[in-house]
């Protein structure tokens, strides 16, 4: 319903984000004051459940957080415990997790692409629909999504919460041989990766920009994934990164009136963590032919410098890095030979550990504080949405404002926009497919 003064828009269900929330605009003289996503999932208790419990249990607890990206959050509490213990696991280990989470890379960037974020390209309301116009494309998007949940089935256990992870390493280890019906997947995959790429390079990109600082883990030498050190790229352009331990310094949570979702901010500054900030961050490290893949997608060439700050095209870069996931899970899957044993012992030690990987929605954060009997005293979870959703606040408002500055939209364009403009990000909001209710306050 519309009044003269305020504009109220229900969207009942939307199945292309993953979680439940609304919007609130305040619009005051055709200004754009305010934007509020509000997150009002009940709290779910994770870090309490965690308080009393073994250390090896974080592993199989934290992966129930998520569906799609269990394997996130046991990299990151494997290896925050480990860190806790003072123990480094087997550089054959340390390779079958990079290929597990390789998985969880390509599985999710390739539902993302097509069945959440594809159809807003499209101008097509669901992926159902997109299947109807687009059959070959979807059916490609779900081969990809097929060959890396078969990754993470093997080394897993199953696609979804894997139960193959310990702390240490694994509680079995594929032979070589166990790999080969995989690396023959993936062969097809990286085809289908590049098909992705030149598709999505297609697209029609509407002008933005993030003015948010960027968080992203980096190696010296390779695309920081399950590992790295905390990198800061600021919105002047200047670097820095800090240690894994310090990370709470710099990023401080805290309580706002209208979300259930804790917000961050990166020392006293909005950030965003995720696609754009790796790509930004660490491109330069990508593989020879991912890096291909982004000169050919319009990215640029991340050696030279180049980098996209432009949500909407936060596609392309999902595409370039499923490119590279493809081809670091061939690179690992050629070189292995099975370790003696599965794990390294990581006897319990009093003491507190941190850990972070790349979830494919950026940093994820665990820490955990150790007893001396190995019981776990504390935990701390930071997840990549808590820490995005100020930044998609801001990415709001000054979209919105833009729009109402340039023509005032009805009231469904104005929630189409705000709904898109979300999905940009990709954000984990909670496990359940409801999504927006928009108000708007006109004053």
């Amino acid at each position: 319903m519309t009044h003269r003064g305020s504009r109220l828009l229900h969207v009942g269900s939307l199945s292309r984000v993953e979680g439940e929330g609304a919007l609130r605009l305040h619009v005051d003289g055709g200004t754009v004051t305010e934007a509020q996503l509000n997150i009002y999932e009940p709290p779910r208790f994770f870090e309490a459940f965690l308080r009393g419990r073994s250390y090896t249990e974080p592993p199989d607890i934290t992966a129930r957080v998520c569906g799609i990206c269990p394997v996130a959050y046991q990299m990151s509490a494997c290896a925050a415990i480990e860190d806790a213990c003072g123990v480094t696991v087997d550089p054959v280990i340390r390779d079958l997790r990079r290929l597990l989470y390789c998985g969880e890379w390509i599985e999710s960037q390739a539902l993302h692409i097509y069945l959440l974020h594809a159809p807003d390209f499209l101008d097509r309301a669901s992926a159902i629909e997109l299947a109807r116009t687009h059959r070959a494309e979807v059916e490609r998007g779900l081969r990809l999504k097929k060959a890396g949940n078969s990754l993470m089935e093997l080394l897993g256990g199953r696609a979804v919460h894997p139960v193959n992870v310990r702390i240490g390493g694994f509680h079995r280890v594929p032979a070589r041989d166990e790999l080969r019906p995989i690396a023959e997947e993936l062969k097809r995959a990286a085809t289908d990766a590049w098909d992705t790429v030149r598709w999505v390079a297609g697209f029609e990109f509407p002008d933005a920009r993030v003015e948010a600082d960027l968080l992203a883990l980096a190696e010296p030498d390779t695309y920081a994934i399950e590992s790295g050190a905390p990198t800061v790229l600021r919105a002047d352009g200047t670097t820095g990164s800090f240690r894994v331990r310090d990370f709470t310094e710099h990023v401080v949570e805290t309580h706002v009136p209208h979300s259930t979702a804790l917000q961050s901010r990166l020392d006293g500054r909005l950030h965003l963590t995720g696609s754009l900030a790796r790509f930004a961050i660490s491109g330069a490290r990508l593989s020879p032919v991912a890096v291909q893949a982004a000169v050919e997608a319009g990215l640029g060439d991340p050696r030279e410098g180049a980098v996209c700050r432009n949500p909407f095209r936060s596609i392309l870069v999902r595409a370039v890095e499923t490119v590279y996931a493809v081809g670091e899970a061939l690179r690992i899957i050629e070189a292995y030979e099975a370790p003696a044993r599965p794990y390294t012992e990581v006897p319990p030690v009093a003491g507190i550990g941190h850990g972070a990987t790349e979830a494919p929605r950026g940093v994820l954060y665990h820490r955990y504080e150790l007893d001396a009997d190995g019981l776990v005293a504390d935990a701390l979870l930071v997840p990549p949405t808590a820490q995005n959703q100020a930044a998609i606040e801001d990415d709001l408002r000054r979209l919105t404002q833009r729009a109402i500055r340039d023509g005032d939209l009805d009231d469904g364009e104005l929630t189409a926009l705000c709904e898109r403009a979300i999905r940009n990000h990709d954000p984990c909001i909670s496990c359940s497919t409801h999504f927006l209710d928009l108000t708007v306050v006109r004053t």
